[in-house]
């Protein structure tokens, strides 16, 4: 049981107190009295075991185990004609479970278009809602990108759908993240932005493990 499942039992708990007590009943003069309907205390073993299953680390975890490692990254930006518009390779990035194999925390570091890179992505499996949870964040902006998605085995992928800010427009720009796991030393993220609600490739990741 974690800290936050004690601090919510604990809460959970006093709050029933409180409503219990409510129930008493009131005079209000000598012939009539009031009772409070009293609400049903909280069940703090089936808190416990939603909780509980909430916080184990399942299949879905254990498949994001295996991108763990060392990784050669190459990034592609594209123009939007669909070429490339430049690309920027020897960038590395250390991969490996955190917090008991709930989390995959990737760190990426280089250079890119001759600039000092450093990137942070984090894939999660929320066990409670059933999906897939993407951040990012970088020192080339000071916005956090957050996406939810799916995975399709046969495909070996995953699909995300989120938000990333436009620096330009200040706005939030829909965009949909495809990350494909080629092999078990080979993966493929691609980046697609939404704007006047056409699509268009924007970037893409190569990994290969080392």
């Amino acid at each position: 049981m974690t800290a936050a499942g004690v601090v919510l039992l604990f809460a959970a708990a006093c709050n029933s107190e409180k409503k219990e007590s409510v129930g008493d009943s009131t005079a209000v003069d000598t012939s009539v009295t009031t009772t409070d309907t009293v609400t049903k205390p909280v069940d703090s073993a089936a808190m416990m075991k939603a909780w509980e299953a909430y916080m184990k680390p399942g299949n879905e975890h254990q498949m994001l185990s295996k991108s763990v490692g060392n990784w050669e990254v190459e990034i592609s930006f594209y123009a939007p004609d669909g070429t490339i518009a430049s690309t920027s390779s020897g960038i590395k990035a250390e991969t490996k479970m955190i917090f008991g194999g709930r989390y995959l925390h990737s760190n990426y570091k280089g250079n890119m278009d001759g600039m000092p890179f450093e990137g942070m992505n984090t894939l999660a499996f929320d066990n409670s809602r059933k999906v897939y949870i993407s951040t990012w964040i970088d020192n080339m902006g000071t916005g956090l990108m957050y996406a939810e998605g799916n995975y399709l085995e046969s495909k070996k992928q995953m699909t995300f759908k989120g938000t990333a800010t436009d620096a330009a427009s200040g706005k939030q720009i829909p965009f949909r993240e495809v990350f494909t796991m080629i092999d078990d030393n080979h993966q493929l993220m691609e980046m697609y932005d939404t704007k006047d609600g056409k699509e268009s490739k924007t970037m893409s990741i190569k990994l290969v493990k080392i």
